[in-house]
């Protein structure tokens, strides 16, 4: 009897040391954040000063207070959040990520003449595969760095840019732009429809790209072209991307010939609805703003690309007063000329009480939902991303607080928006992987990046001098 009670208490011993061996070392998570200030933009707007965040298999699977979290999860990744703001990732919703690569090439033109006598021009002979490649990851590692996940892009050569994207991290919704003319890759429109379809049932099952269809804009497009992008957005049931009412130009011209306002005009074509993402909106009437509202359809507002043209600036507050959806967006690289989201947050807070001479208008909260859950809303990807929730994609960024600027901190919505850097990003999480931590990336090897664009770069910049030269005699530059 006492051998058996012997032999029976180490056997219960070893069966408790494997156990709690075995419990020490399984995992029920994949990263863990502790004690951060965590802004969660969830619908109740709830903020932790010392809370936690937990990914498991690429989604949130809990955010909350540290003390209420604690001990519940393991995982292999743990990142002290002392000292760190934890949020959302930035959401880009209009850009043409390849076109780094003419950033600073053109500037100080009026949009048409920028268009017609530089941009298309240069677009025709250095917009190739490869160089599209080269400059999508430009911007995707400028875009990364300052806690972009997210960015809605139309461009050309859509394949490269899907490759980056995969091979990058990060998360993007890819559109070819149709217009009426030959452009790279695409010498008619019909066959730009054929890439269209070919794209969608290509990538459609891809992690982290979505598609959309984009028709370039209203005087680029012939209204047959923009019907016909429109069926293929709702035959796949994606988004419908496309520049609308940037300049007072186009304002001016559709007035004339058509007797509507661009808003009006792409409303008779039936194309407005809740799957649109329209560009810009600068030249809007209160007609307009209604049609947006009642119809659905997604803004992207881009700030500091309309004010460096000269565009103007777009009716955002009534917008938003009205109900309808908007996010911000950069724009390209030749036409802003960077894509730091924080950056475009700040501008747009100043620029709106600026025209209506009021400090209440755009405050801080709203400019930061804009960036985040506003942009989802936009893309209609917000039951995925745009906030910290359980169930929820895990986009995240983590911002080092222990910067001279970022002291004291009062008021986290004005410090974001007011305060803080591009720069200041130190770790990203996009879909539940680690693309860049303590501003090292992962994917990305910078130094044969950066070969590549300095030598492109080179060959472009003795095309711009010719093409300028050519311009000025043609006087086609005021």
């Amino acid at each position: 009897m006492h051998i058996k009670t012997n032999y029976f208490t180490k056997l219960i011993i070893m069966v408790m040391v494997v156990f709690l061996y075995g419990c020490e070392h399984e995992y029920n998570a994949d990263i863990i954040i502790n004690n951060a200030h965590i802004l969660t933009v969830d619908p109740d707007m709830r903020c932790f000063e010392k809370g936690s965040l937990v990914i498991r298999d690429g989604k949130i699977a809990a955010v909350g207070n540290s003390e209420d979290i604690e001990g519940l999860y393991r995982a292999p990744e743990n990142i002290d959040g002392t000292n760190k703001l934890v949020m959302p990732g930035l959401i880009n919703t209009h850009t043409h990520a390849a076109m780094s690569i003419f950033r600073g090439f053109a500037d100080d033109i009026p949009l048409h003449v920028w268009l017609n006598k530089y941009i298309f021009p240069i677009e025709q002979e250095f917009v190739t595969a490869e160089n599209v490649a080269i400059g999508t990851e430009l911007a995707v590692a400028e875009m990364l760095r300052s806690g972009t996940t997210t960015f809605n892009d139309m461009y050309y050569y859509v394949d490269q840019v899907a490759e980056v994207v995969d091979k990058t991290g990060i998360r993007a919704v890819l559109s070819k732009a149709l217009i009426d003319f030959p452009v790279p890759g695409t010498p008619t429109p019909e066959q730009g429809m054929k890439e269209a379809h070919r794209l969608i049932e290509k990538w459609g099952a891809y992690p982290r790209i979505n598609f959309a269809v984009a028709a370039h804009a209203p005087y680029t497009c012939s209204p047959k072209l923009i019907k016909d992008a429109k069926r293929i957005a709702d035959k796949y049931q994606v988004a419908f991307h496309m520049h609308v009412a940037e300049t007072k130009m186009e304002f001016e011209t559709f007035k004339k010939e058509y007797g509507h306002t661009p808003v009006s005009f792409l409303n008779d074509l039936g194309v407005l609805d809740e799957n649109m993402i329209a560009a810009h909106c600068v030249h809007i009437t209160s007609e307009d703003i209604e049609l947006i509202v009642n119809k659905g359809v997604g803004v992207a507002h881009n700030p500091q690309c309309n004010m460096k043209i000269g565009s103007g600036v777009a009716p955002i507050p009534r917008l938003i007063e009205a109900g309808a959806k908007v996010g911000l967006g950069t724009d390209g690289l030749a036409s802003n000329n960077d894509l730091d989201m924080f950056d475009e947050m700040r501008t747009a807070a100043f620029i709106h009480k600026l025209i209506n001479n009021d400090p209440t208008v755009m405050d801080a909260k709203t400019v930061v939902k804009m960036a985040t859950i506003g942009g989802a809303k936009v893309l209609g990807l917000e039951e995925q991303i745009g906030s910290l929730e359980a169930g929820k994609k895990a986009d995240v960024i983590i911002i080092d607080l222990e910067k001279a600027h970022a002291r004291p901190l009062y008021n986290i919505y004005s410090h974001i928006v007011y305060s803080m850097k591009g720069s200041d990003v130190e770790t990203v999480i996009v879909d539940g992987k680690i693309v860049m931590k303590n501003r090292d990336f992962i994917n990305i090897q910078e130094d044969v990046l950066y070969g590549k664009v300095d030598s492109l770069a080179a060959e472009i910049g003795d095309r711009f001098r010719e093409i300028a030269v050519t311009n000025t005699k043609n006087n086609n530059v005021e």
